[in-house]
């Protein structure tokens, strides 16, 4: 029987399909990571994946793992070239997000005088300017599902984001795929219902009369996920 975190890794994996050979960039969280090496050793086995340093992966190793099989170098100048030319798909955290797509991950508050400081835009600009993103979610809250950000760290559909895929949280998955470019629920996680996404909600979602499931892991899957993550790092990172 899968997890509610077990749905979560496979709706992120879901993020990569039909890539091909692109950088899978999984940075928030063990969850992202799963979903990247879940897709390549199953559905998209064309995709490049890393042990988040400098170092191709070539036997896709269990999370905390060195690889035993190293197919490249990947040096920060040939990491930046991928990033600067699209070939990259990079899913990562956010402290706030928009009904467009614009993300926060710099501070809380008037940016002059913040409440909170956080990490600082970090790579965000770049990476949603020139590259495929999708994010990742924990913990579905109108916190984090804000009417406007605060500041501005990562581009969204209405500043030019180059493609931004899907938003996976512990609830439900969404995409922009509206004619505005606005966030629409594309899906909810089992035991979930559309009410409960909408309650968590900061903003009006774009929202069809039929709203599917997010789908489970097969067994394949399922076995695969076991051998990547067998101390289940994945169910203490999701949200109940």
């Amino acid at each position: 029987m899968s997890s509610r975190a077990d749905v979560c890794v496979v709706a992120c994996a879901e993020a990569f399909r039909g890539d091909g050979e692109i950088l899978a960039a999984g940075i928030g969280g063990a969850v992202t990571v799963l979903g990247a090496r879940l897709a390549r050793l199953t559905f998209e086995p064309d995709l490049l994946t890393h042990d988040g340093v400098c170092l191709l992966t070539g036997d896709v190793p269990g999370l905390g793992q060195a690889p035993e099989v190293v197919e490249g170098w990947l040096p920060f100048r040939d990491h930046l070239w991928l990033v600067l030319n699209g070939r990259r798909h990079v899913m990562l955290g956010a402290s706030q997000i928009d009904r467009y797509g614009n993300t926060n991950i710099s501070c809380i508050g008037d940016w002059a005088r913040p409440k909170t400081q956080l990490l600082g835009v970090r790579g965000a600009p770049g990476n949603t300017r020139c590259d495929p993103t999708s994010y990742w979610i924990p913990r579905h809250s109108p916190r984090v599902f804000v009417p406007r950000v605060d500041m501005v760290s990562g581009l969204g559909t209405d500043r030019g984001a180059f493609d931004l895929r899907r938003v996976v949280t512990n609830l439900a998955v969404l995409d922009f795929r509206t004619a505005d470019g606005s966030m629409r629920l594309a899906s909810v996680h089992p035991g979930v219902t559309v009410d409960d996404v909408v309650a968590a909600t900061g903003f009006d979602l774009v929202i069809d009369a039929d709203v599917p499931v997010t789908r489970e892991p097969d067994p394949e899957e399922l076995r695969v996920l076991d051998r990547l993550d067998p101390a289940r790092t994945r169910d203490r990172e999701v949200a109940a």
